[in-house]
């Protein structure tokens, strides 16, 4: 009579547990559950290592035979001079921005018509000319006087230099151009400064020579005096 299906499980278990028994694996699990986790120790990380090459104050440095025979180059900034803004005996008293005064379309346009009325007069000793009228950054602030394109390009050197602005008086006022930018940098701040250019006054610019220009100032203030 054949084994039933529970005497037949039961059969297998004991022999599987026989097994395991010779081979010693209970025991084994047994002292590995008892064993206590080891935490894996963090490396220590190094820090980098840097390779310091320090040469003595005589020690000459080494240069390609093909140029050993040249003089050692001298690095060394290159650059326009600073322009110190001159001051007159009266001086100028530094603008205060919050009450600044701003012309009117009436004065802008007075000036302008004067301006021009100069121009042709100006016109007839054959020298280039050009008006600008200020606005608050030519006169105040940023201080930055920007050039039309055709003037800079036709009368104005193509390259960045020194540029020449002599006054009505025959004073003169070294300014910086800077010709990528088509407009007068150092400098124009003193000028401006010196001659109390405000919002609305229009300045003519007349090129006697090459980088001197001969500079006319007409004011917007003086519209209230040809209204009298």
């Amino acid at each position: 009579m054949g084994l039933s299906y529970e005497e037949t499980r039961q059969k297998r278990v004991e022999e599987n547990k026989k097994r395991l028994d010779e081979l010693n694996l209970i025991h084994l699990s047994h002292s590995l559950n008892t064993l206590s986790p080891k935490s894996t120790p963090m490396k220590k990380v190094s820090k980098a290592r840097t390779l310091e090459k320090k040469l003595a104050p005589d020690t000459p440095v080494r240069r390609s035979a093909r140029v050993a025979s040249n003089p050692a180059p001298v690095y060394a900034e290159v650059g326009l001079p600073k322009i110190y803004s001159p001051r007159r005996s009266y001086g100028v008293a530094r603008r205060d921005l919050s009450n600044r005064v701003y012309a009117t379309e009436e004065e802008r346009a007075y000036t302008i018509d004067e301006a021009e009325k100069l121009e042709v007069k100006l016109k007839e000793e054959g020298f280039p000319t050009l008006v600008r009228p200020m606005l608050p950054s030519h006169t105040s602030g940023g201080f930055w006087l920007g050039l039309p394109i055709e003037f800079c390009r036709s009368s104005l050197p193509h390259n960045d230099g020194m540029v020449t602005l002599v006054d009505e008086e025959g004073e003169e006022f070294p300014t910086v151009y800077l010709a990528r930018k088509k407009g007068l940098s150092g400098g124009w701040k003193g000028f401006a400064q010196v001659h109390d250019l405000v919002d609305g006054d229009a300045v003519i610019f007349q090129v006697i020579k090459p980088s001197v220009l001969k500079v006319y100032i007409l004011r917007a203030s003086g519209l209230e005096s040809s209204e009298d």
